[in-house]
């Protein structure tokens, strides 16, 4: 006997980002314990447990409800309720959350320096090694760094002569909004950047020796090393 398929509607809720439903849940904890502006919140840890959510998406939804004016991120201090929290207020829509985006490049990016260890040409090797080193010349300047950085995994995109891999990973490091850069304003810190530029060796040094695996490790190490940063207190 065959079944019939029932069409349903599609679920708003389900379809909304994980981040944007844990900045909701924190603007009902505002109003339902009438915590008022200029009151510190309760320590990431704490409000995470208290929430029931995870720390990564609690810090997504923090500074997301930054951005709308809707709390006050004081580096050293805490997280602070603006007045605007006073009145409903929407969350902007800012695309994907920066661990959401982080998550995606570990998976493809893993991958892709794999291949790219087994195809890269001289020249392309020659192109990583430029990016890397432009990345440690410019360690202080942040805005030439992260073109660098950019540059860096680009070239490594392009080691592995397949055009619409290079569409990908451009694809993930334009969705590195808003979001990303305050979150990296906020909890970069100097020990990341050093380790950042530790990993890019790594991965330089098994892209040349053709090392497959071991490129593959050593990216996905150095983008599990920046989540980590990022979602811990």
């Amino acid at each position: 006997m065959n079944k019939k398929i029932v069409a349903t509607e599609p679920n708003p809720a389900a379809e909304q980002r994980l981040y944007r439903v844990v900045a909701a849940k924190i603007q009902d904890l505002i109003r339902e314990e009438h915590i008022k502006p200029g009151t510190r919140l309760p320590a990431e840890r704490d409000l995470a447990a208290k929430l029931s959510v995870s720390r990564a998406s609690l810090r997504e939804a923090l500074i997301a409800l930054e951005l709308s004016g809707i709390v006050e991120v004081r580096g050293g201090s805490g997280v602070y309720v603006s007045e605007k929290a006073s009145s409903p207020s929407d969350v902007a829509e800012g695309g994907p959350g920066p661990f959401e985006v982080l998550a995606a490049r570990r998976l493809i990016e893993s991958e892709v320096a794999a291949i790219a260890a087994k195809m890269a040409t001289d020249s392309a090797i020659d192109a990583i090694l430029r990016a890397a080193a432009e990345m440690e010349q410019h360690h202080s300047d942040r805005a030439t760094n992260e073109q660098a950085d950019r540059n860096f995994h680009l070239a490594i995109a392009r080691a592995t002569g397949n055009t619409a891999l290079v569409g990908v990973v451009e694809t993930l490091w334009n969705q590195r909004g808003t979001m990303w850069h305050k979150l990296k304003e906020h909890f970069q810190t100097e020990e990341l950047r050093q380790n950042t530029l530790d990993d890019h060796r790594n991965i330089v040094a098994a892209i040349a020796a053709h090392d497959a695996a071991g490129a593959r490790q050593a990216m996905r190490a150095h983008l599990e090393r920046v989540t980590k940063t990022f979602s811990r207190g």
